[in-house]
């Protein structure tokens, strides 16, 4: 019996893997094994390909849809390994380029010839290596409040940005929670503390988090985080080389995001040639919410004027 259930999963799998090679951009979820390694994704909406990178890393896809983009393009979200539905690395390596070539085996796969890369927070660094790695095959780069280095340089500027954020808003009960959950998030362990620690974190993520509220509190039932136990420390800085990205790049960033803030988006403005660069006054991490329209305007145009 249990070789025979065996031989029935086995036969599932097959046919989910065919279902998705039948069509790898029909509307709806898909899987490809990469080294042997599953890798998850999602495909919604109509026009040019965008693949869409979420941040942490460890955040599930969901909280980074943009259904308005969807009108307007193929959205293609990739549940990052080691989140959600894909599989952990046996090898614990979540290195920068690795994360690119899992996206960029994803490109192989669907088949199209020239395409976007939307990366977000942590998924804008992964667009940054897929265009150093990849020069050739991006139509442009998107990067939503991101950043050119993962090390102690950015944790450092968080926490001071933190800081001003609660100066920002004096005597604000959940302000001064959010900062504290900063300064507890050194301590996370599991899912479930991460998860707590981000809840109590929502407010410093948005410009003004009160205004935006009861769109937040419909939004957040999405967010979800995994962290991979066996993911290998790891750091990563490109500073030096963002000159030599010769991919058309849209730089998206909030006044007041306190995770990856102007100061970065303005040194990658400065260094990747001809990019644009696009600050949203008083506006936090989470633009595709919070200032959903002009979010999706700046997209669309630079999808315009780049296609």
């Amino acid at each position: 019996m249990a070789s025979d259930l065996q031989l029935i999963n086995l036969e599932s799998r097959n046919l989910k893997m065919n279902l998705s090679n039948d069509n790898p951009l029909a509307v709806g979820e898909h899987e490809v094994f990469i080294e042997g390694v599953r890798q998850v994704y999602h495909v919604a909406g109509n026009g040019p390909v965008c693949l869409v990178h979420s941040g942490g890393p460890g955040f599930h896809w969901k909280y980074l849809q943009m259904p308005e983009l969807e009108k307007t393009m193929t959205m293609v979200y990739l549940e990052p390994v080691g989140t959600g539905k894909s599989d952990m690395l046996p090898d614990g390596n979540y290195s920068m380029p690795r994360y690119a070539l899992f996206a960029h085996k994803v490109a192989e796969h669907i088949g199209v010839q020239k395409y976007y890369f939307l990366g977000h927070a942590h998924g804008g660094g992964v667009g940054i290596q897929y265009a150093l790695d990849y020069p050739n095959e991006l139509s442009g780069l998107i990067l939503q409040s991101s950043a050119p280095t993962m090390n102690m340089d950015l944790y450092m500027e968080q926490f001071t940005q933190i800081e001003i954020f609660a100066q920002r808003w004096p005597d604000n009960a959940e302000a001064e929670d959010a900062k504290q959950a900063m300064m507890d998030s050194k301590n996370v362990r599991d899912k479930e503390s991460a998860l707590a620690v981000l809840h109590r974190l929502l407010p410093a993520y948005f410009g003004n988090y009160w205004d935006v509220k009861d769109k937040v509190d419909k939004w957040k039932v999405d967010l979800d985080f995994f962290g991979d136990p066996n993911r290998q420390p790891y750091e990563w800085d490109v500073r030096d080389i963002l000159h030599t990205i010769t991919t058309p790049t849209l730089i998206l960033v909030g006044e007041y995001d306190v995770n990856c803030g102007p100061r970065w988006s303005n040194e990658m403005a400065e260094k990747i040639p001809g990019s644009q660069l696009v600050i949203f006054d008083r506006g936090g991490h989470m633009e595709h919410v919070e200032h959903a329209e002009p979010f999706t305007q700046a997209v669309n145009e630079f999808v315009a004027h780049t296609k």
